[in-house]
């Protein structure tokens, strides 16, 4: 019997190869895995193309809501950006498609996973380490880091010496990566950080000088602090980003532009296009505001920027990753309300909060409260306390001098 190996597969040039490559070299029953996160393409002509370049089966799993809940949303509630603009759209749907393929490998009985990701990305490392969590004694496959085939000319001949159909000409010169949550763009002429991208450039978000003069108002519901509402329907995580979407890209809002540092030490520019992402950011950021105290609203920034770093890395399946879900479902009990927004020509702004457990008191913050509530009086002894140690070493430093 013939040893299986699972490839995670979208069909194009590269795990087109990939799968005879196994074969010829390896021996192996290759099954390809194609994983749905909302890349928008048409996945279903997958299943004919891979069974005829060389696979037994084909896999073409709807993840999107498994996407959303178990990875996306998570990562909101943390308020985790990585770098402060990156929303990590394809870092989080790097581990929930590898957690679907180590299911798939072990009720297969493979013995191994392969991945089409070259040696220079992040993506190689968020699929192995899923791996590795979650099917340890699972042998890895990472053709690009082993092959002979240095080049896309010398991937096409490769496909062309077996008759292998590629996508040899793109719609854009980009590199592109699409779901649910956005869609990015490199190379070509992103390349070059003093180059402005271009209005072809963008395939969901109108620019925001060809979007609309009036400004359309949205609101947004949280129920300890995931989304569920819009304009006050309610509505599943994937219908909710979906319709998100739609109102934040035809208003120009959610273009990202970032020199990035990646995992492996190499910078990379990425233009980002996540409307309804940089909406629902926007909204539960400020409806923190409302209901975190100091203290928490203050250190939930560091876990923040901790917990990206961890998405961004691979590190999903970590310890530590895991550890700080649990502060931030904490925080998160009273980050409930309702978020007005104000969309106008590629800008996100508040125009309303509120919740039913905000700490703000107007008659607290008042400059016409009553004493009761505060005296003026007591801000005395709380300064010469506070100010204290800036004081004594004022004077020690006087004497000396």
């Amino acid at each position: 019997m013939k040893k299986k190996v699972v490839l995670a597969y979208s069909g194009g040039l590269d795990t087109s190869i990939i799968i005879p490559w196994l074969i010829e070299n390896y021996g192996y029953e290759v099954i390809a895995v194609a994983g749905d996160v909302g890349q928008g393409e048409e996945l279903e002509p997958l299943k004919e193309k891979a069974i005829r370049t060389g696979a037994s089966k084909i896999y073409i799993e709807d993840l999107k809501d498994d996407f959303v809940n178990n990875y996306v949303f998570p990562t909101l509630k943390a308020g985790a950006i990585y770098e402060t603009k990156y929303l990590l759209g394809t870092a989080t749907a790097r581990p929930s498609i590898a957690k679907r393929l180590v299911e798939i490998a072990i009720a297969e009985g493979a013995e191994a996973i392969c991945h089409g990701c070259t040696g220079k990305g992040n993506d190689q490392v968020r699929f192995e380490l899923t791996i590795m969590a979650l099917a340890p004694n699972m042998k890895i496959i990472a053709p690009w880091r082993i092959w002979d085939i240095k080049s896309r000319e010398e991937a096409i001949d490769y496909a062309t010496a077996r008759g292998i159909e590629v996508p040899v000409k793109k719609k854009s010169p980009y590199s592109m990566d699409r779901n649910l949550w956005h869609l990015s763009h490199e190379g070509c002429d992103l390349e070059d950080p003093w180059n402005e991208p271009q209005d072809e450039l963008y395939h969901i978000v109108t620019p925001p000088e060809k979007a609309p003069d009036v400004a359309e108002y949205v609101t947004v519901d949280f129920e300890q602090g995931i989304p569920v509402a819009v304009d006050g329907v309610k509505m599943g995580g994937v219908e909710l980003i979906t319709l998100l979407n739609e109102k934040g890209a035809r208003n120009g809002v959610g273009i990202d532009d970032l020199v990035e540092n990646r995992l492996v030490g190499i910078k990379s520019r990425g233009v980002y296009e996540n409307p309804g992402g940089r909406i629902l950011y926007t909204a539960h950021n400020d409806l923190e505001y409302l209901c975190l105290d100091r203290d928490t609203f203050h250190y939930k920034e560091l876990v923040a920027k901790r917990y990206a770093e961890l998405v961004y890395f691979g590190q999903w399946f970590s310890p530590l990753r895991e550890a700080l879900d649990g502060f931030v479902n904490e925080t998160q009990k009273t980050v409930t309300g309702t978020v007005r927004l104000k969309l106008y020509k590629g800008n996100c702004t508040i125009a309303g909060t509120k919740s039913p457990y905000s700490i703000y008191d107007n008659d607290i913050a008042s400059f016409t409260m009553d004493e009761e509530l505060y005296n003026h009086k007591d801000a005395e002894g709380f300064i010469n306390c506070f100010g204290l140690p800036l004081k004594m070493r004022a004077l020690k430093l006087n004497k000396k001098s």
